[in-house]
């Protein structure tokens, strides 16, 4: 099967999963791990303290900033906003930049804001537009801004 790399994609890592389609623009820095079976749309970033599982769907326009952490079978929408930084400044870093963590089996919508130390549930779905704030437990349906909860699902 192999690794397919676009040929305008900047790829710094090697830690690349068999079956995995990266596409144009896309930069993935030195650090970063990525599964088996993913799809990394055009024009996605990729930093180097990140994780990213397998059969993960990484839609256009997204960045993935260090401390982030997506597990298997997740999918994230296009253009879809995370964070690291709770109080960000220009050029002043933090010791250690907040984990965020993406569940087995989330989905993030379109256009979703995602604030840094969160954790998004199991098989949880965040409707598109929507500024998560909170953790999301498991099996949840969340949207609005803030993110409200729906109902299980």
């Amino acid at each position: 099967m192999g690794i397919n790399i676009h040929p305008t994609a900047e790829v710094q890592t090697d830690k690349i999963g068999d079956g995995t389609f990266i596409w144009q623009y896309c930069i993935v820095l030195n650090g970063a791990k990525i599964g088996s079976n993913c799809n990394i749309n055009f024009n996605v970033f990729i930093e180097n303290d990140v994780i990213i599982g397998n059969n993960v769907t990484i839609k256009s326009g997204v960045q993935i900033w260090d401390g982030i952490m997506i597990e298997d079978n997740v999918f994230i929408g296009p253009n879809v906003t995370f964070t690291n930084d709770k109080y960000p400044k220009s050029k002043q870093y933090p010791l250690q930049f907040a984990k965020t963590i993406i569940r087995e089996g989330a989905s993030i919508g379109a256009g979703s804001t995602i604030l840094c130390g969160l954790c998004i549930g199991k098989n949880s779905m965040i409707g598109a537009g929507s500024v998560v704030t909170k953790n999301i437990a498991d099996n949840e349906l969340w949207y609005g801004n803030p993110a409200k909860f729906i109902k299980k699902i």
